[in-house]
């Protein structure tokens, strides 16, 4: 769950879908009427609605930057995005057979996202690429992909870092971490134990 900074409204991320309450569907947005948490019901007379992601089986996270709503699930990547009346938002697939490794792997710098996929790195700076990484072997190798759910994304504006904290194969928590400096474009990686960040402000 996440409120939309520019028009505020409260959007779901894997819910059940107006038409049938009570029944799950992971792959549903819903999203209430602007400047309102409780009124989530669509009519004619409110901003509230929903939508649906056609690829992939679940939602697994959302990410906003200034402009739109990153929304990754475990085989694509789209962009929501407030388009006003009468549909509020729309979504735009902006990527296909593209993972993400869980809730917590992708964060926002400005209107880029950076994540960490299954086996990868990403980046979302208008398009979807893979980043370049000098330390991919030494990551993926040393994961234990059982406890990747963990894997938390922490970004240091002050000196234009994006880390990953991660299990390495020998551990069920969080105790290492690999770092992107997308200012000097280099990459290094060491032991910490981290299993949350907020930055700095």
């Amino acid at each position: 769950v996440l409120v939309s900074e520019r028009d505020r409204h409260v959007i779901a991320f894997g819910c059940d879908p107006q038409g049938d309450p009570g029944v799950l569907d992971p792959l549903t947005i819903r999203f209430s009427s602007q400047e309102s948490a409780t009124d989530w019901q669509a009519r004619a007379n409110n901003t509230a609605g929903e939508l649906r992601i056609g690829t992939g089986s679940a939602i697994i996270a959302a990410v906003q930057t200034k402009q739109q709503v990153i929304v990754f699930t475990d085989r694509s990547v789209s962009a929501m995005q407030f388009i006003g009346a009468p549909f509020t938002f729309g979504l735009n697939q902006i990527s296909a057979n593209t993972t993400i490794m869980g809730p917590n792997a992708a964060v926002a710098v400005g209107d880029a996202v950076f994540w960490m996929g299954r086996d990868r790195f990403y980046l979302y700076d208008g398009q979807v690429k893979a980043l370049p990484c000098t330390v991919r072997d030494t990551v993926f190798k040393d994961f234990n992909n059982s406890q990747g759910e963990k894997v938390f994304a922490a970004i240091n504006t002050s000196f234009g870092e994006v880390t990953w904290f991660y299990p390495s194969s020998n551990s069920s928590n969080n105790n290492k971490y690999v770092t992107f400096n997308y200012e000097q474009n280099i990459w290094y990686f060491g032991s910490l134990g981290r299993s949350c960040w907020l930055d700095r402000g």
